[in-house]
């Protein structure tokens, strides 16, 4: 698949997806589930968080103080300076005043130290949880997630969540215990001028609530566009092969133009968006200051309140209106903290198609070669779409097995179940006599080893790469595999030896040598079973007749099953099953088969044709 097809794919998902949000059940559940995976990321901190409960508090009081202290100056420590009575008021106000403003000071300063901290715990645990959540999940899933999904999850979402985490609930807080305490201070000193700033206040929650669900959408279409743009570039650049071969660069590019233009307008509208709510809350709190100053003054004159309280009351005013800017900062990162939380929640809450057994329940294999059996094995990908039909199939402990057919028999999907990349529809595949679904992953995978075609390797030197199913190898050992495999004067004769970095999927090696280095690690492995799928279709001959040498070493006293376009390939079978329509249609000796008319034969012919 094209890096420009599997965009267009992920187009369909992201927008199915948002199409989903948007339903009152589902968007409903989705909450439920984004508030179940917060709790599971705050409760190690609750204690933590609960004593910031107690710093906010004090700090909003120390907040409070301010204004009320310049009050109290105003009123009962200018009066005796008037009057020649010293300043012994008004020191002991301002005093007051300072340390107000010191104790805000230290307590905001511990309250952003300790919630950075805590922010920081949190998404480490969740992008450890995500990766390795992400690791545990079957084929069948990473199959239809692709990996720019995978990068936008790991990225964007979370980056989005930390934004949350490190500014937004501590101006929510903040903003909240400001506007309670704001509104109840004003109410004691100067109720009437108070219910001014209280009347203005359904004006500035209309604005909230409208401004909240404008933004709601705005977010969730910028979620979806963000992860649009990042799988059109990670897809673009994994198959940058394929797009410079086919000369799709043109094209490529016109679709992340598409696609990033989808995500400028969503920027812009949730930017004009803020610029009507701020502006909008700025306005509204001037009107108000400006009837409270216009009343206040004739109180004052009238002798209902005192100049003091009149100077609070603005000063209050101001912090009044200052939280709601607060909180138009807040809905910004709110709303696309909680789509990326559905996001994310999703995906951890995503089972593996091949669980692991109940605790408790797991079986041991026993040692030495194993036996292989499928019994009345079925398996679809899709439901309208059978690939096995009641296979049945019993491997000796030691054998080596072919399995040959045309392309789409089901030979690939036999191997794959056997790996346990993926569960049967029916019946059971069992190793020895413990079915594949009673062993930890861990137990199968020492157990069973596959080495596929495309010899997938990682950034790092030829020696990791080998030893990658055995980190604990010594350079001794890893070299021992490679010698087995009859590649390690290729390894040594490598500009640094078998510390070459292989490069970007070993793109720095042929391929032959990188499926070199694939048997070599499988032999580092030591499997009971193998299971070669197709793995020596990409040797030139040279390597070829290297890994023909090495594959008897390689499979001895071990069971194996070799999945093979390359008649050379079977030499090394003591027995060939040919698939066809899911079923065994022949087995026997590879001798017996090519002598018998039928359809290894028929294969068989086929083959010497192409080599003729």
């Amino acid at each position: 698949m094209t890096a420009t097809s599997t965009a267009h794919g992920d187009w369909r998902g992201v927008a199915a997806e948002t199409l989903d949000d948007a339903r009152g059940g589902l968007a409903a559940f989705l909450r439920a589930r984004s508030r179940r995976l917060l709790g599971s990321l705050l409760r190690p901190h609750r204690r933590t968080v609960g004593g910031l409960g107690v710093v906010v508090v004090l700090e909003t009081a120390a907040e409070m103080a301010g204004p009320y202290l310049v009050k109290v100056a105003i009123d009962r420590g200018i009066p005796p300076l008037i009057a020649g009575d010293g300043p012994r008021i008004l020191l002991l106000v301002v005093a007051a005043y300072l340390v107000a403003a010191l104790a805000q000071a230290a307590l905001t300063s511990y309250f952003v130290r300790t919630s950075g901290r805590v922010g920081q715990d949190v998404l480490y645990d969740l992008r450890t949880r995500l990766f390795g959540h992400f690791q545990r999940l079957s084929l069948s899933f990473h199959e239809r997630y692709t990996s720019g999904r995978v990068v936008a999850r790991l990225t964007s979402d979370v980056e989005a969540i930390a934004e949350l985490l490190e500014t937004g609930v501590s101006q929510l807080v903040f903003a909240v215990l400001s506007l309670v305490s704001t509104v109840a201070v004003m109410l004691v000193l100067d109720a009437p001028l108070a219910l001014i700033a209280v009347a203005s206040m359904p004006f500035l929650f209309a604005l909230t609530a409208w401004f909240r669900r404008q933004s709601s959408r705005t977010y969730r279409e910028r979620s979806a566009a963000v992860a649009l743009v990042i799988v059109q570039f990670v897809e673009t650049l994994g198959g940058i092969r394929a797009v410079q071969a086919f000369r799709r660069e043109a094209r490529n590019q016109a679709i992340f133009e598409e696609v990033n233009s989808r995500y400028a307008r969503a920027n812009i509208r949730s930017t004009h968006l803020a610029a009507t709510f701020g502006p909008g809350t700025r306005g509204i709190g001037s009107i108000t200051v400006a009837v409270t100053l216009l009343v206040g003054a004739h109180r004052v004159i009238d002798g209902a309140t005192t100049v003091g309280v009149l100077v609070a009351l603005l000063l209050y005013l101001r912090r009044l209106f200052e939280p709601m800017q607060d909180l138009a900062q807040f809905f910004n990162s709110f709303q696309s903290a909680a789509a990326a939380l559905e996001k994310l929640s999703g995906v951890l809450e995503e089972a593996p198609a091949v669980p692991e057994p109940a605790p408790g329940t797991a079986e041991r294999l026993r040692a030495g070669p194993l036996d292989v059996r499928f019994e009345q094995v079925a398996f679809s990908y899709r439901p309208d779409r059978p690939v096995l039909i009641g296979l049945d199939l019993v491997i000796p402990a030691g054998q080596t097995v072919a399995l040959v057919g045309e392309t789409g028999a089901g030979k690939s999907t036999i191997a794959r179940l056997l790996a346990r990349f993926y569960d049967p529809t029916e019946g059971r595949v069992l190793l020895g006599d413990v079915d594949l679904r009673g062993l930890t992953t861990p137990d199968l995978r020492a157990a069973v080893v596959m080495v596929t075609q495309e010899a997938f390797l990682f950034t790092g030197s030829v020696a990791e790469n080998i030893g990658f199913g055995r980190p604990d190898a010594s350079r001794a050992e890893i070299e021992a595999a490679a010698r087995a495999v009859g590649a390690h004067q290729l390894f040594a004769g490598l500009p640094e030896g078998y510390d070459t970095i292989v490069g970007k999927r070993g793109g720095r090696l042929s391929s032959g040598q990188r499926q070199l280095v694939a048997f070599a690690r499988a032999f580092l492995a030591a499997p009971q079973v193998l299971i070669l799928d197709e793995a020596s279709s990409s040797l030139d001959a040279p390597h070829e007749r290297l890994v023909q040498d090495a594959l008897h070493t390689l499979l001895a006293g071990r069971t194996a099953v070799i999945i093979a376009h390359r008649l050379s390939t079977l030499d090394v079978a003591d027995r060939v099953l040919v698939v066809d329509g899911g079923r065994i249609v022949e087995d026997g000796a590879p001798e017996e088969l090519r002598a018998a008319p039928g359809a290894f034969r028929r294969l068989n012919e086929a083959w010497a044709d192409t080599l003729g």
